[in-house]
């Protein structure tokens, strides 16, 4: 069904994806001109999807009249399974790394080629950072990225390093035979860091959550400052991961799939 749209083979569901997925961690409000243009849809078009999508509260419009993610997208979803089950396994381990470092413990899954952050605990004295819950970032530049290619298909590295590797501080790795060779390393340690790569004066380890078979589940993060001796956390990180998958893999093979087959499956 195509729906009654002026665009030929774009169906009332794309569109309505499209105008949700115009949303980006640099872009959390928009006007209806910034959607129509980021969504590819005419402002009319747009204009009647974000209309009906305020009302049913996947959106809300602002009093200066820009729009931005509602809170019904939320409450769906902390429904997924994936969702759930990791961050009620995990959320224990992370406090216990938090009360012990009283540093920034992130948890973050592969979604595609970038890595999302489904959990993390701060305190007034960590340091800041530039990522939050529900954000993603390219999964060159940080720790938890880089477990994500190291315990990943082949063909994820090769993608990434043939879209190339932006840069974000001096410190990023560009080049892509010293990404492939900390990849390396990093399959071999079981431990990943960044240091200053995303963000100057911060520095993170982060350890791969595995099932039973070997399989990534998710990576987790303590991140602080660059001037802290990071490595020296690495084994407490490590073992709170391996308590996680363990516990994990305990759990029913459909709460370890990720969100993208999660959804997949249910249009099988």
């Amino acid at each position: 069904m195509s729906g009654n749209s002026a665009e030929p083979g774009r169906t009332t569901t794309s569109r309505v994806l499209a105008i949700l997925g115009a949303f980006s961690p640099a872009a959390r409000s928009l006007s209806l001109s910034e959607l129509s243009q980021n969504s590819g849809l005419p402002i009319p078009t747009a204009h009647r999807l974000t209309t009906e999508l305020v009302t049913w509260g996947a959106l809300e419009k602002t009093e200066t009249g820009r729009y931005r993610i509602g809170m019904r997208i939320w409450e769906i979803g902390s429904l997924a399974p994936t969702q759930q089950g990791l961050r009620t396994v995990a959320l224990p381990y992370m406090q216990d790394l938090y009360e012990a470092t009283h540093e920034n413990v992130q948890l973050a899954v592969r979604e595609g080629n970038r890595v999302v952050y489904v959990d993390a605990i701060s305190g007034h004295r960590s340091v800041g950072t530039e990522t939050r819950v529900g954000g993603n970032l390219p999964l060159h530049v940080t720790a938890v990225g880089k477990i994500v290619l190291a315990y990943s298909e082949p063909q994820l590295l090769s993608s990434t390093l043939a879209a190339g590797l932006t840069s974000y501080t001096r410190f990023t790795i560009t080049e892509s035979h010293l990404l492939a060779e900390a990849i390396q390393q990093i399959r071999a340690e079981q431990l990943a860091y960044s240091r200053e790569e995303l963000t100057f004066g911060v520095c993170a380890v982060a350890a791969p959550v595995l099932a039973n078979d070997g399989s990534l589940i998710a990576a987790l993060a303590i991140v602080g400052r660059s001037s802290m001796n990071i490595t020296a956390l690495a084994p407490a990180l490590r073992t709170a991961a391996l308590g996680i998958g363990r516990r994990m893999t305990a759990l029913p093979a459909a709460w370890r799939r990720s969100p993208t087959t999660q959804l997949a499956a249910q249009f099988d």
